[in-house]
């Protein structure tokens, strides 16, 4: 029989009885991290006040004295790093994630504390054990390590070996290298020392005693220096100081005054003075955030295996160019040789956006390589924009010592240097940009500068603005040929009547035996002839004209841009819509000078510069030049002149020329829009076919010199007039008809049809 299991009895629990916690069960209570975090705290508290405190127990006493004997003075960093572990174990679920130290930071951080013991022991003086047993300088940890060393290599020489091992374990633990180190003391130095030897600088300069102030004019206004007297016409020399009669005589630009200002006579006229400018405002920002981010792009290509050093920056008043000079790699061969290869520029140019986030900004370009120079340009916005003031431009030692009466005031490159361009040498120029990039902003720039150098004698403007707002108030000056053309129906006759004029001119080169208006005008002195003033076309919209009549205005444009440069004529171009059929090729090809502002897309950065990298441009001003005589793009900042400095410009020129008595009409008024049915042009084309028996649109064109289309346009009239047959199938030539054939076509239009005799 199977023996029955004890019943238990109702009523009473059936738990076990609780038994006594094992040894293992209090140890892993009091390892638990909170637990331990606490006791360590308060280990790490009380070793911290015996260490401090005079007044101790005996428990106390012989605590600190013991950790004195074998620390040392890193009695007291043990007791921080007991607190400092404490509140890590008691705080380790907040701080999970975010603090995660690496085991060889700590061994090399140990190897650090310890090292540094033993290198204070070494050079403290008095009897080692001594030092230790009374629990100064490295206690017994740092006396052993001097009895391993001193007696083996000698005091000196211990040192020196123990301060290798003690800047090495710093470097390890904390990760850096001694060009980082390096870099943040001179960091240091740009954060603390600069601004205090930059303010005692500023202390010294300063004038002991109060510089007297100008007296004001009655009506409070300060005065203002004289202009500038007009240098000899046509010569490239610089201007002469001012004279004393003309330092009395008060400007005629800008005045707050009520009387009107009384005009110049026209043969005394005076150059404006760069006093209408506001002068340009210092840039007081330090190289301290600079070199922090030269050691983030290092950092940043190291981190991604790629050797590379900083070697130089240029900050500019917009962007900083970073110059990087790519490291070495080695890399085995076949043979199994290890030989250095250079970084590839292309592995830099991939992580653009990498660097731009370690920046945090954007957008960066990078120049690679840059021209002349064995490094790569990382250009970085700055943190703070300086504004380029065109005064300063004008000022500067470039725009000076260049000896040409067509320089132009571009602005300040990445260095902060001025850039001058000479539109003599370009000989043209072609700007595009996006809305609100600068572009006309540029182009009031070049006109201002073009003011201020020349008189109404030696160059004459004429300005076609469709737009009617960014030209028209030049109106009035007396470098104007004609007021800005704003009606696009008269452009075509403009640029006509400036083809006509670029032939006459080349006709009087031919009869006084010169090649250039610059030998015209040195001959024309001793013959007794007039100068021939310099021409600059300004056209503030081209896509505007490209679509009303782009054939016209391409084929005037073109020849213009080929054949004018000797003559003295130049054009200056603009457009906001740099596509393929508003910058065709013929126009690109004739107009090697470009500015390019911030474009939409890469597709019309390549269209203007035929590269991209326009379309990274910040804007406002922001531009990439491409110089007729350089191969690379240079990266500059506009200059900006405002509304109120170009009024005062127009003002003073309008007010120190007299008014002619009659205003002059534009000198292509009288041509008509249309000169296809010109008599002279038709006559003569009836006689040349009739001279020569042959007609076609090619042979006008040879010997009449126009374009295709008129010549055409020429043959239909002759066709019509009965000079010429119909059109012959599989040939160009016409058949060229008697006299007696033609004058039966003209009465068979005007009577009809009488039949056949």
């Amino acid at each position: 029989m199977t023996k029955r299991a004890p019943s238990k009895r109702r009523g009473k629990s059936s738990a076990p009885a609780a038994q006594p916690q094992s040894f293992e069960d209090i140890l892993k209570t009091l390892l638990q991290p909170e637990v331990a975090g606490l006791i360590l705290l308060a280990i790490g508290i009380v070793t911290g006040v015996a260490l401090v405190s005079q007044t101790q127990g005996k428990l106390s006493e012989a605590w600190s004295l013991f950790l004195r004997q074998v620390f040392g003075v890193g009695a007291y960093p043990v007791s921080l790093l007991m607190i400092a572990g404490g509140i890590m174990l008691l705080l380790r679920d907040s701080l999970k994630g975010k603090i995660s130290p690496h085991w060889q930071t700590i061994v090399w951080l140990e190897v650090l504390f310890f090292t540094g013991l033993g290198l204070l022991h070494v050079l403290a003086p008095g009897d080692p054990l001594i030092l230790a047993q009374t629990g100064q300088y490295g206690g017994h940890i740092g006396w052993t390590i001097s009895q391993m060393l001193v007696p083996l290599f000698g005091r000196t020489v211990a040192i020196i070996f123990i301060s290798a091992i003690v800047l090495a374990s710093l470097l390890l633990a904390t990760g850096t290298s001694l060009r980082g180190v390096a870099w943040r003391i001179r960091w240091l130095w740009a954060q603390v020392a600069l601004p205090v030897r930059n303010w005692l600088q500023v202390q010294e300069s300063r004038p002991a005693s109060k510089p007297t102030l100008p007296q004001a004019a009655p009506n409070g206004t300060a005065p203002k220096s004289a202009p500038r007297r007009v240098a000899t016409p046509k010569s490239n020399a610089a201007p002469p100081a001012v004279t004393p009669a003309a330092a009395q005589t008060p400007p005629a630009s800008r005045r707050m005054t009520k009387e009107a200002p009384k005009p110049k006579p026209l043969g005394a006229a005076l150059l404006p003075s760069l006093d209408l400018l506001t002068p340009d405002v210092a840039d007081k920002t330090d190289e301290s955030d600079v070199r922090m981010r030269a050691q983030i792009i290092e950092e940043t290509l190291d981190a991604f295996g790629i050797p590379a050093e900083v070697v130089e920056w240029n900050r500019g008043p917009v962007v900083t160019q970073f110059g990087v000079e790519p490291g070495y790699i080695e890399k085995q061969d076949k043979d199994g040789n290890t030989r250095r290869y250079k970084i590839r520029v292309s592995k830099i140019l991939s992580l653009t956006n990498d660097l731009a986030l370690a920046l945090a900004a954007s957008p960066i370009r990078l120049e690679a390589p840059v021209p002349g120079r064995s490094m790569i340009g990382i250009e970085v916005p700055n943190g703070t924009k300086t504004m380029v003031g065109m005064r300063g431009v004008l000022e500067s030692d470039v725009f000076r010592k260049m000896r040409s009466s067509l320089r132009i005031a571009l602005g300040r490159d990445v260095s902060g240097e001025a850039v001058v361009g000479d539109l003599e040498s370009m000989p043209h120029l072609l700007i595009a940009g996006a809305t609100g990039s600068g572009k006309s902003v540029c182009l009031n720039a070049c006109i201002a500068s073009l003011l201020y150098q020349n008189t109404p004698d030696e160059l004459k403007l004429i300005m076609v603005d469709p737009k009617r707002v960014e030209l028209t108030n030049y109106n009035g000056i007396p470098h104007l040929i004609a007021p800005v053309v704003v009606d696009l129906e008269k452009v075509i006759v403009a640029l006509r009547w400036l083809i006509r004029e670029m032939d006459r001119r080349y006709e009087q080169f031919a009869q006084i035996g010169v090649r250039n208006l610059g030998g015209y005008n040195k001959a024309a002195k001793s013959k007794g002839l007039d100068p021939l003033p310099m021409i600059v076309v300004f056209i503030d919209e081209l896509a505007d004209l490209m679509l009303a009549a782009a054939d016209d205005v391409e084929r005037t444009l073109c020849r213009l841009a080929q054949m004018a440069r000797a003559t003295g004529i130049h054009l200056v171009l603009a457009t906001q819509r740099p596509s393929v059929d508003v910058v065709t090729g013929l126009i690109k090809a004739n107009f090697p000078a470009r500015i390019s502002f911030a474009v939409t897309s890469q597709i019309d950065s390549r269209v203007i510069l035929d590269v991209p990298g326009a379309e990274k441009l910040l804007g406002r001003g922001d531009m990439l030049f491409m110089a007729p005589d350089s191969p690379g793009l240079q990266r500059i900042q506009g200059c900006f002149v405002s509304d109120k400095e170009l009024d005062a410009l127009a003002s003073f020129w309008r007010t120190t020329v007299l008014p002619e008595e009659e205003e002059q009409e534009a000198p292509w008024e009288d041509m008509a829009e249309e000169d296809d049915a010109d008599d002279d042009i038709l006559n003569e084309a009836v006689e040349l076919v009739r001279q020569h028996n042959q007609a076609s649109a090619s042979f006008l064109q040879r010997h009449m010199r126009i374009g295709y289309p008129r010549a055409a346009r020429l043959i239909d009239q002759l066709e019509k007039l009965g000079v010429v047959g119909p059109q012959e199938s599989g040939g160009r030539s016409r058949t060229v008809l008697d006299e007696s054939a033609a004058e039966g076509n003209e009465m068979e239009e005007t009577y009809g049809d009488v039949g056949e005799a």
